[in-house]
């Protein structure tokens, strides 16, 4: 361990971790898991941080949607999902691989037609029948898998910008680049699925786990990988839109997971530009509408301080990382309805935690977890955006009524 946290132990490190967690979010049982296990993904951090020679500063700046991530990789090196990951200047040669950035995104696009639906669903098998490569790179269509889909909306328009009848949106990233590839750089995304990544990360350990990280050159080798999985994420997005619906206007094609720089990812939150794109879609719960909402610069200082960041924030000398945020949540994110609030975590040899959560409508009644994989969930509705709203990250431009949503594979 460092030698900055040698003589901590680990209660402490956790406790000084939790300090770094700046939560805008529901305070549900789901968001509440969500904090707990980032208190081990950010003492990890900061051990790895003090290792390099760095401040050990790393934040994690949760949005209105935080909540858990059903990974369970990701969810076992000890993240949550939802929000802003910080570490370092953005400069330091240091990406923490263990937050797992895929380039995943959605595109919103106008149409002013509704398409019939078994025209839309012939497109989708024509689409999966075909072979296409981009880039390269033989496509892997996933807009089924996981919380990935392609859905169509009514669009009640308070904009003119977008005088569109329908929109929709299409969610999806890139699995075929999470593991080792053709591409000119030959690893992959992900530390676990890639053996030529695992052959340049650095391993850190730590009382909670094993870190997994990249220095010096091979950090500046992934951060331009990542830059390619991004765009090549965007163009599969637009490929799909382009089979699907033929007649149609792009909107946004934003992403909410990956690198903004060497010290800087969104995690299933979307980051609003100084510049250029700044139109955003929040998808919701299926039976609840969508947004197109435009993005504010945040946190405001009446932000900061109407959520009690600011003194926090100030000891730890992270002030500027809430005045210069400016994320916005993308989706409703996972909720679950039987959970009440999250009553403490066990321990087994300081890296195994469960979870004891308090279940709804009993006296006493306890379920205990390891991770949210096998839970029962939904996604939360409109109130995330109600959240957003009030904290002044966004304002609404459009809502979208559903009319169809394809989840077919």
């Amino acid at each position: 361990m460092s030698r900055r946290f040698d003589t901590i132990n680990t209660e402490e490190i956790l406790h000084r971790a939790s300090n770094h967690i700046f939560s805008m979010g529901l305070n549900d049982a789901a968001n509440q898991l969500c904090n707990y296990n980032m208190q081990y993904g950010l003492a990890k951090i900061h051990i790895a941080q003090s290792e390099m020679g760095q401040e050990p500063d790393a934040t994690f700046i949760a949005a209105p949607d935080a909540t858990v991530t059903r990974n369970s990789h990701r969810w076992s090196f000890g993240f949550g999902y939802g929000g802003k990951v910080s570490w370092g200047s953005g400069t330091d040669d240091l990406i923490i691989l263990d937050a797992m950035p895929n380039a995943c995104g959605m595109m919103i696009g106008g149409l002013d037609e509704l398409p019939g639906v078994a025209d839309l669903v012939d497109r989708v098998d024509a689409t999966f029948a075909r072979e296409t490569t981009i880039d390269g790179i033989e496509i892997d269509w996933d807009f089924a898998v996981g919380n990935h889909f392609v859905d169509v909306f009514r669009f009640e328009n308070s904009h003119h910008r977008f005088p569109f009848e329908y929109t929709f949106i299409i969610h999806g990233s890139v699995p075929e680049l999470k593991g080792d590839n053709p591409t000119q750089w030959g690893f992959g995304l992900y530390y676990h699925r890639s053996a030529e990544l695992r052959k340049i990360a650095r391993t850190i350990t730590t009382p909670f786990g094993d870190v997994h990280v990249l220095t010096d050159e091979a950090a500046g080798d992934y951060l331009e990988f990542l830059r390619f999985a991004e765009e090549l994420a965007k163009k599969k997005r637009l490929k799909a839109a382009e089979l699907l619906f033929k007649d149609f206007k792009p909107i946004s094609n934003p992403l909410h997971q990956g690198l903004l720089n060497m010290n800087e990812m969104v995690l299933g939150c979307q980051s609003i530009p100084e510049n250029g794109e700044n139109v955003f879609p929040i998808a919701l719960r299926a039976d609840q509408p969508a947004y197109l909402v435009e993005g504010k610069r945040n946190l405001e200082d009446s932000t900061i301080d109407r959520l009690n960041f600011r003194e926090r924030a100030e000891e730890y000398g992270v002030l500027g990382r809430l005045r210069n945020l400016n994320i916005i949540p993308h989706g409703g994110g996972y909720t679950f309805p039987d959970l009440v609030k999250v009553k403490r975590v066990l321990k087994a040899n300081d890296q195994r935690r469960y979870f004891v959560t308090e279940i709804a409508n009993t006296k006493e009644g306890k379920k205990i977890l390891a991770s949210a994989r096998e839970l029962a969930f939904t996604y939360r509705g409109e109130e995330v955006v109600k959240r957003a709203l009030e904290l002044k990250l966004c304002s609404v431009v459009g809502k979208m009524r559903p009319e169809i949503v394809l989840k077919i594979s």
